[in-house]
């Protein structure tokens, strides 16, 4: 199995961001084939997502957005391609001023 971590920091507040992932869930189910759940919370927001060797989340908060997913044995190959099509989706979705968190290197074994 493969994961996905992406995270990007924004300045949108929950309100703007909420509507972001709404629609970034909406597009998914359309373009993606996913089911997706949505729960709002005071603080942050939870989209549920999963279809046939996905599932993960992505919670939205007044700064970030935080998506991770678990790609079965078969999607795993293409880990490098859905990550690219995510991330990109995602920042088309979001202002230019929203930055991605540069990630921690694995460590070493």
């Amino acid at each position: 199995m493969a994961d996905l971590h992406i995270v990007r920091t924004h300045k949108l507040g929950l309100a703007k961001a909420r509507k972001i992932a709404f629609d970034w869930a909406g597009q998914v189910e359309r373009d993606l084939g996913m089911e997706c759940t949505y729960e709002e919370g005071r603080s942050a927001d939870l989209v549920r997502f999963t279809r046939s060797g996905v599932q993960g989340e992505l919670q939205v908060t007044k700064d970030k957005f935080e998506l991770d997913a678990r790609l079965g044995f078969l999607l795993g190959a293409f880990k490098g391609r859905i990550e690219a099509e995510i991330v990109k989706l995602l920042d088309t979705m979001l202002p230019p001023t929203a930055k991605p968190v540069a990630r921690k290197a694995a460590p070493r074994k």
